[in-house]
């Protein structure tokens, strides 16, 4: 059995993915932030950030996600997936993974350094609430892996909050 607090180089694989889902976002006008999910058997649900082209401020590329991973996998299937994401998750996407009751979460950026990148997104404020913390005061264990060392997880961001 592996150990689930490891970033392998699969995980780095997913982790690349997302960036590239970042850049994506980003190309069509939203926050650059990509999420993706696989299944223990392997299979993927991916997601991009929507904030702006659908004027949802929930459209986090995490609660995207959960919402697309919900609508064709069961719950069990959830219970052994790892989310992958870009950033990592703010209280709200953190809030709908415990929900959805996926097992496992591994992000690059983590939100203190997302905070020295942007202070407020469309003017308010970003919230300053590890995933970890919001995690922990749930009745489940999510195994939460990152912030992860990948540069472009960094450079999606560049030049976008000015």
């Amino acid at each position: 059995m592996t150990d689930s607090t490891i970033v392998t180089d699969t995980d780095l694989d997913h982790l690349r993915r997302c960036v590239e889902l970042g850049f994506e976002s980003r190309a069509r006008g939203d926050h650059p932030f990509g999420s993706l999910l696989v299944t223990a058997d392997g299979r993927t649900v991916e997601a991009l950030n929507s904030v702006v082209t659908r004027h949802d401020p929930t459209g986090h590329a995490e609660t995207n996600l959960v919402r697309a991973a919900a609508e064709v996998l069961p719950p069990e299937v959830l219970a052994t997936s790892t989310l992958y994401t870009s950033t990592e998750p703010c209280a709200m996407c953190a809030g709908a993974i415990y929900w959805s009751g996926i097992a496992r979460v591994v992000y690059a950026l983590g939100e203190d350094a997302l905070r020295a990148i942007v202070d407020e997104q469309e003017g308010v404020p970003t919230m300053q609430l590890p995933c970890r913390e919001v995690f922990a005061h749930g009745g489940r264990q999510v195994v939460v892996v990152g912030p992860t060392d990948l540069p472009e997880a960094t450079e999606v961001h560049d030049g976008f909050w000015r």
